[in-house]
């Protein structure tokens, strides 16, 4: 099968999962509209050169300049109008994320076009974290609008290992084609269904 991984969101979770899916023969082509903020440096895979940078199109070139890994960045916000374009012909869909706007774009799409899609999410607390494939996905709010969660990275390690978690996942699924979902916490992991 053939096809690019794309990751929507190039965040927390999004940045470390590029950093680690960057040697992946299929190639990344990261989704991302938001701009690095100083605050995202902390708990982001995103240094000073980056700032006021879109996100994907500065981790695209932090990631090049650093490995040489040739990535494709989109600067847009995916939507319902440029789902199509931007995830159909992946091979896997990355649903790194903070909201339900996004997720649900995302799980629609995929649903839609067929595509296998893997969403993580963690809760700006730093507690909690889900790795879990669209057929047991249910979107939900995440934390409330404005909720930090990069303000001082904190909790930097457990979105790493989060992070983490979803590169294995996805290259597990890329090697045998078996979907494992997780359950986290900074005290353990749950394999889900």
């Amino acid at each position: 099968m053939t096809g690019k991984i794309v990751v929507v969101g190039c965040g927390a979770l999004g940045s470390h999962v590029a950093l680690l899916g960057r040697n992946w023969t299929e190639g990344l082509r990261l989704i991302d509209f938001d701009r690095v903020e100083m605050k995202n440096t902390q708990a982001q895979f995103h240094g000073r050169q980056g700032l006021s940078k879109n996100k994907a199109k500065g981790l695209a070139q932090a990631l090049h300049s650093l490995f040489r890994a040739s990535v494709e960045a989109i600067p847009h916000k995916l939507t319902d109008d440029n789902a199509e374009a931007l995830l159909g012909g992946s091979r896997l869909v990355l649903d790194c994320t903070d909201n339900i706007e996004a997720r649900e774009v995302i799980q629609r799409a995929v649903k839609a076009h067929g595509l296998p899609c893997l969403h993580g999410a963690v809760n700006a607390e730093g507690t909690f974290g889900r790795v879990v494939w669209s057929e047991h996905f249910v979107p939900d709010g995440g934390s409330p609008p404005g909720t930090p969660t990069c303000e001082d990275g904190e909790f930097l390690p457990f979105f790493a290992l989060v992070s983490a978690q979803i590169a294995w996942a996805a290259q597990r699924f890329l090697r045998t084609g078996q979907k494992q979902s997780f359950q986290m916490s900074p005290g353990g992991m749950i394999r889900l269904v």
